[in-house]
């Protein structure tokens, strides 16, 4: 006979033992099954994410090209019209309105219909440089171009300086002229006092050189309290067959 202690039945012990090898393997059919739940749910929600992510490029890639097709279509209209091009030289600015303390970061912007073309800013200088060159389409010469300095502001909008318009029917009447050549001398074939019907500070001439005509223009800013811009205008016919080619 052993010593004396606590007897435990042998039919409890196989119970407990079989408890708890049933917990531990129950806890991992448990966790397996999650497991696979929740990969199952991640695949789908892949799958599901890849779907949309498809449509959505599908869907861009399908106006871009929509997009693509009008863009192209718009500018066979315009180069069929087309006329020829129109060369605006942004010279200078002189006595440009103050817009900030002591001065201005002056831009011009040149409009003609759907056209919008910018120099670049100069920094605080009320007579600015520019010394830029700006071209147009031209497929009605009736348009008006305009042209609007503005000063450039960094946490605000931009503010106006004037603007004005260029009248470009002395050009065209110029290049109508059937005795152009090519010729070195310079020949003045218009003059074009200011007056209330254009912006003009001073007289402008239009000029016929080496098969050239341009015309310069000082123009008076409407608008605003002071200001004048110095531009150059010079006609550029286009190539021969360059609209069967377009």
């Amino acid at each position: 006979m052993g010593p004396p202690g606590i007897r435990v039945p042998i039919a409890l012990i196989h119970r407990l033992r079989r408890g708890r090898s049933g917990g531990k393997s129950g806890g991992n059919d448990e966790s397996h099954k999650t497991s696979a739940e929740g990969s199952s749910h991640k695949k789908s929600s892949e799958g599901s994410s890849h779907k949309k992510s498809s449509e959505g490029s599908s869907h861009k890639k399908s106006e871009g090209s929509g997009h693509c097709r009008s863009g192209s279509a718009g500018n066979k209209v315009e180069m069929d019209s087309l006329l020829g091009l129109l060369k605006v030289r942004i010279k200078r600015g002189i006595n440009l309105a103050v817009r900030d303390a002591r001065s201005s970061d002056p831009y011009v912007i040149v409009k003609m219909g759907k056209q919008k073309l910018r120099t670049h800013v100069l920094k605080r200088d009320v007579n600015p440089e520019w010394n830029e060159d700006l071209t147009l389409y031209v497929s009605d010469p009736s348009l008006p171009i305009k042209v609007t300095v503005y000063d450039h502001d960094t946490f605000s909008k931009d503010d106006k300086m004037g603007y004005a318009e260029i009248d470009i029917k002395h050009l065209l009447e110029a290049l109508k002229m059937d005795n152009h050549n090519n010729s070195d001398e310079e020949r003045i074939v218009a003059r074009v006092p200011p007056g209330r019907s254009n912006c003009l500070a001073a007289e402008s001439c239009v000029v016929i050189k080496d098969g050239k005509v341009t015309q310069d223009m000082c123009l008076r800013l409407k608008n605003v309290e002071s200001g004048e811009v110095d531009i150059q205008i010079q006609w550029i016919n286009l190539p021969s067959g360059s609209k069967q080619q377009s």
